[in-house]
């Protein structure tokens, strides 16, 4: 039965990093438009990066935390590392400001953290 509760800790984990790397792209859209509309947009934007890339991490090791014990599927692991990826690419364009890029690569990451979110 220990065996059990600790699955759906694990789960719960892994929904929960999911749920903030979701939050923290969709509050990087957020911080995106006051960029192009207050003084302060840039210094949030450049904070919120920080914060979605700490959350992409925080997916990884939830997923990682989730499979090796469990000896569960390695198929989160893969998306959260091909999110981790994505997130990478993000910050280089943003600081090469390259936003004809970074702006739709943007969409699809929050499009993505949200399905997997869904799925999970």
């Amino acid at each position: 039965m220990a065996t059990g509760t600790t699955a759906r800790h694990r789960f719960s984990f892994l929904q929960a990093a999911i749920a903030l790397q979701t939050l923290t792209v969709f509050l990087q859209a957020v911080s995106a438009g006051l960029l192009m509309t207050s003084s302060y947009g840039e210094t949030l934007h450049s904070v919120g990066a920080r914060v979605m890339y700490g959350a992409s991490m925080l997916y990884v090791l939830a997923a990682v935390l989730g499979w090796k014990p469990g000896g569960g599927s390695p198929r989160p692991v893969w998306e959260a590392s091909g999110f981790l990826v994505l997130a990478s690419v993000q910050v280089v364009l943003g600081i090469a400001h390259v936003p004809s890029v970074h702006l739709p690569l943007g969409v699809l990451m929050f499009g993505l953290s949200v399905l997997a979110l869904a799925r999970r």
